[in-house]
């Protein structure tokens, strides 16, 4: 048995899983945070999030956007706005209702994105790497599992899960032989 695994009668165990995610995200906030380490004087890690959402659905309504990130419309009118300021997003009038307005990432943005993600998939492709070809299949298993009791749909080609290229290929791909979220 590896030296942290929960003994059989524990698999079971809410406490148990609990605290090994803890664990988990709190790894994952420090990759997290070491991958925005270049842009941080520009981008915050909450900031960081809308511009992934921006990425991986293209130009939305605020109310939308703030509904998806968990805030408020208010909180995601300022957010947004810094991130105008900062040249990584702007307001387009919606050319189906020109009453609206939709958000999107400039080129800027969108290279910001894609910059920050392939640094966070090198560090977790050189983690998993680290893993036995068996323990990254039931990662994968229950990663996939996690993310969908919590909600979160399956990355699509090309989004943050699947990084810049959007063919499934680089760090991670190579490091596991397969695609992130069993892909």
């Amino acid at each position: 048995m590896p030296r942290n695994a929960a003994p059989v009668e524990h698999l079971d165990d809410v406490d148990a899983v609990t605290r090994a995610v803890l664990t988990a995200s709190r790894l994952l906030m420090a990759v997290s945070a070491r991958s925005l380490a270049e842009v941080e004087d520009r981008v915050t890690l909450p900031q960081f999030r809308m511009l992934v959402v921006l990425s991986s659905r293209g130009a939305t309504k605020l109310v939308e956007l703030a509904e998806v990130l968990g805030v408020a419309p208010s909180t995601a009118m300022r957010m947004i706005d810094r991130l105008i300021a900062a040249g990584l997003a702007d307001r387009q009038v919606n050319p189906a209702d020109r009453r609206e307005t939709l958000l999107r990432l400039t080129d800027e943005g969108r290279g910001t994105v894609e910059h920050v993600t392939a640094r966070r998939r090198l560090e977790i492709a050189a983690i998993v790497a680290r893993l036995a070809p068996d323990r990254r299949t039931a990662l994968i298993d229950a990663l996939n599992d996690f993310n969908e009791a919590g909600g979160e749909p399956p990355a699509p080609a090309g989004g943050e899960g699947e990084g810049p290229g959007g063919r499934g290929e680089g760090p991670l791909r190579e490091a596991t032989g397969r695609q992130a979220c069993g892909q």
